[in-house]
């Protein structure tokens, strides 16, 4: 036989009239389509934010550089990569210096819209919440 715990939520009342008191007052939060939730939610991951936001500033950087400014595994950036690539948001560049592998990545300009729009989303938030 299986249990189930249930959890009980406590209603606020009010004291001069009994009725449940009103909740928290909700924050309003910009939606867009559902094209640009798609889009926040790639760009939201730690690393894949680093990514676009380090090759915003910089017209290029390689592997190396990017696995040390987020101190990561080759694989994990390597990951982390494929998915803004696949998504259009960044090119890769494969050549070699000498016998040596080099990969040089660039932020698109669909990759840059998708940042600010990202940006914007997060502002309005902050802009929201700090409203008294």
């Amino acid at each position: 036989m299986k249990t189930v715990a249930r959890r009980r939520e406590t209603v606020m009342r009010s004291p001069q009239t009994g009725k449940p008191a009103p909740g928290p007052v909700p924050v309003p939060i910009p939606r867009g389509d559902a094209e640009d939730s798609k889009f926040d939610r790639l760009v939201y991951e730690r690393v894949r934010l680093g990514i676009m936001s380090a090759l915003a500033v910089n017209a290029q950087l390689t592997f190396n550089e990017l696995k040390a400014l987020f101190d990561v595994s080759d694989g994990n950036l390597s990951a982390h990569a494929r998915k803004l690539e696949e998504a259009g948001y960044i090119e890769c560049s494969k050549s070699f210096a000498g016998r040596r592998p080099k990969s040089e990545y660039r932020l698109t300009p669909v990759g840059r819209r998708a940042l600010y729009r990202y940006l914007e989303h997060i502002e309005a938030v902050i802009k929201a919440t700090r409203q008294p």
